[in-house]
């Protein structure tokens, strides 16, 4: 194991501003607000997305279902939990009756702001405007809970998200790094 430092970018929105209309989702997809029951559904959501992702060696927990699991609980029982930003994405495709987890977003109010903890889409879903969905629900919760800022950090090698972040109007506020022990290095 090695000690490594990944780059981050601390980007943030104005909840003051005018958002991005709603994006209507393709077929197939449902948008679910938080509900307590749902807690295993988000942590099934977070495992697809992150699991073979740079951000499962920042966040370690990330790759494993069990680290997800535990992470949603302890997210979604913080004193600054907000449910109005945390929303869940399934997917049915077609005939199925069953639907899967597939995209994720939770929120935290945190020294006046809006923090988004994570969002993630699985990977077979990118690439459908899922993941602006998500965030502008996030917005729109957290607007409704009469913040007017929001942030959220990426890793700047993660360029897709990026460029997602700033076209949806989020602005590039600072740099982070954030140390991670990653084995082979």
């Amino acid at each position: 194991m090695g000690l490594t430092y990944f780059k981050r970018l601390r980007m943030e929105l104005d909840l003051t501003a005018s958002l991005p209309s709603d994006r209507s989702l393709p077929a197939g997809y449902e948008l679910v607000p938080f509900h307590e029951d749902l807690v295993r559904d988000h942590a099934t959501a977070k495992y697809r997305s992150f699991r073979e992702e740079l951000d499962a060696n920042v966040f370690p927990c990330l790759a494993r279902r069990d680290g997800c699991l535990r992470l949603m609980r302890e997210i979604s029982g913080r004193i600054g939990f907000v449910p109005e930003a945390t929303w869940l994405i399934r997917y049915r495709s077609g005939g199925s009756s069953r639907s899967e987890p597939i995209g994720t977003i939770q929120g935290i109010v945190f020294d006046d702001w809006g923090a988004i903890q994570n969002v993630g889409i699985a990977p077979g879903h990118r690439c459908k405007g899922l993941g602006a969905i998500l965030l502008m629900r996030a917005a729109k919760g957290f607007r409704s809970t009469g913040l007017t800022r929001m942030h959220l950090e990426v890793t700047t090698d993660n360029t897709a998200a990026v460029r997602l972040y700033e076209r949806l109007g989020f602005r590039q506020a600072k740099v982070v790094y954030k140390a991670a022990d990653v084995a082979g290095v």
